[in-house]
């Protein structure tokens, strides 16, 4: 059943992409995460345009920070002051990256900036998350205890303008939380991602917050970087397509609930490896279109 999308401008099956939401559901309830990084670039690989990609995308990470936040919010897992100041950093760097955006499309340039920062990305992420898949096979078969240490203090913990977290039992600088918030706020608006797959390890091993309050605290801070970048998006960019969004959040609804169930049967090793594979491998798919020649070369103004 074909189904017109009137941002992206092309018609596409509409079970394709209610397919395609359910299979973003599956890898988020198996691996436990939002699976906008991995979206965008499939959103990508049937035709959709890039830039709508990522607005779009960025829209449906709302709904499932809202109902995450107000699951942990209960438990007394969310850490109102520390998700404040990555809100502060998250709204400028969102802002940012909007405006980069904004810029990088006017240029004609804006495909090519987005498939280059997921090679990046999903390049760098993927191969961290193998390398640390192996060690955890590697220590489980040897049987070799996991190390209890959760990070490392460094020279950054020695940064001015420092702020009592209480919740999180922190005395850090205030600039820290902001650069991380900042940083993952810009991806955020050039990738389509909630980014929580990348603010969670900086929270526990950069900033040193305890686990139990990680996870809230994230979605906390998301909900309004979200929000920000779609409002934003769809003002400045006009890239946010409702009709997309809405199918690929209705198939992801049902993959989510069948995704937790196949989690439960596997070991937490072979989920870490599998995840790492397959965001090597739709790395590789991005880089392998970067360098290949298009099938259909257009020469516009030929002047005859």
């Amino acid at each position: 059943m074909q189904i017109y999308l009137p941002v992206a401008e092309i018609s596409i099956d509409a079970f394709l992409l209610l397919g395609l939401g359910g299979m973003i559901g599956v890898l988020s309830g198996m691996f436990g995460i939002g699976g906008g990084f991995m979206m965008t670039p499939l959103l990508i690989f049937i035709g959709i345009p890039a830039p709508v990609a990522v607005g779009t995308q960025t829209n449906s990470v709302i709904a499932s920070s809202v109902s995450g936040a107000m699951a942990h919010w209960p438990r007394g897992n969310v850490d109102i002051k520390m998700g404040l100041v990555l809100l502060v950093g998250g709204l400028l760097g969102s802002s940012l990256g909007v405006m980069v955006f904004s810029w990088l499309k006017s240029l004609g340039q804006i495909d090519v900036a987005i498939k280059l920062i997921y090679v990046a990305t999903l390049g760098t992420v993927g191969s961290l998350m193998l390398a640390e898949a192996v060690r955890s096979v590697f220590r489980r078969r040897r049987k070799i205890p996991a190390r209890k240490k959760l990070h490392t203090h460094h020279w950054v913990h020695g940064l001015p303008f420092k702020m009592r977290f209480r919740k999180s039992r922190l005395y850090i600088s205030a600039l820290l939380p902001l650069a991380v918030g900042f940083g993952v706020g810009f991806l955020s608006a050039m990738m389509g991602i909630g980014g929580g797959f990348m603010i969670v390890p900086a929270m526990i091993y950069l900033l040193g917050m305890p686990t139990t309050v990680v996870i809230g605290t994230s979605l906390f801070q998301i909900i309004f970087v979200a929000a920000n970048v779609t409002f934003l998006q769809a003002w400045e960019n006009q890239t946010v397509d409702v009709v997309l969004a809405l199918l690929l959040l209705a198939g992801s609804v049902v993959g989510a609930q069948i995704g937790t169930r196949l989690g439960a049967r596997l070991q937490s090793d072979a989920l870490r490896l599998l995840l790492a594979l397959l965001v090597l491998l739709v790395g590789g798919k991005l880089t392998y279109d970067l360098f290949t020649p298009p099938v259909d070369v257009y020469v516009l103004g030929s002047g005859l």
